[in-house]
């Protein structure tokens, strides 16, 4: 099982609550991933966990990735073990690959794949690589810094990038087409992602300390 990476948060990001669990993804997989995608995603919810995305690769042989989260983008090691205690046995029974595999269960990580709109409203001011299933101004793949993100009926994310002659060139993409889209990995996403895991941790910490405090009265 992969250890869970860090994830990453914005201040433009909507709290999590209210109906964050039941946000849908607007960039599925496609083929064997989606019909996994539709196995897992309803017992991932049943656990207070969202689907980020399946991936079915060739590596040990086969592997099956599901990548998952809370609505808060919070995924420890004792979510991921969870997952994969109960995820096990369902995919034994449903048996949606013919063959034998290894099931790896994480986070996201810190150059997550982007896949709901609130994925988008976190990533704002950073680096971002968008494959698109059709192409848009001639280009099918992207990357820019992402600057806003329409969340209307037709959800749109804005990129600003270097054109072919160095000047400054903007874009915007339906996040509905989008084949795929991911965080770059660079130094400010990494630093950004340590200062909210030390965040958590502190937080984690006082409230240990309160709850021991009350214990003792």
């Amino acid at each position: 099982m992969a250890e869970p990476q860090l994830t990453i948060e914005n201040e433009r990001a909507p709290r999590a609550g209210g109906d964050a669990l039941d946000e849908p993804r607007l960039i599925t997989e496609t083929g064997p991933a989606f019909r996994l995608a539709a196995v897992v995603a309803p017992t991932l919810h049943g656990l207070g966990l969202r689907l980020v995305r399946v991936k079915i690769s060739a590596a040990d042989g086969c592997t099956v990735q599901i990548m998952a989260e809370r609505p808060d983008g919070a995924m420890s090691i004792a979510d991921c073990e969870q997952a994969s205690l109960v995820l096990s046995p369902l995919l034994d029974v449903e048996d949606p690959i013919r063959q034998s595999y290894r099931l790896e269960v994480s986070s996201p990580g810190i150059d997550r794949p982007l896949v709901r709109v609130s994925d988008f409203l976190r990533a704002i001011g950073y680096e971002t690589k968008v494959e698109m299933a059709r192409p848009i101004e001639g280009r099918k793949r992207f990357r820019g810094v992402l600057t806003s993100v329409e969340a209307a009926r037709e959800p749109r994310a804005q990129l600003r990038f270097a054109g072919p002659d160095g000047a400054e060139s903007f874009v915007d993409l339906p996040i509905a087409d989008m084949a795929e889209a991911r965080l770059v990995l660079t130094e400010a996403l990494i630093r950004q992602a340590l200062r909210r895991e030390k965040a958590a941790k502190k937080s984690a910490k006082q409230a240990a300390k309160k709850s021991a405090a009350a214990e003792r009265i």
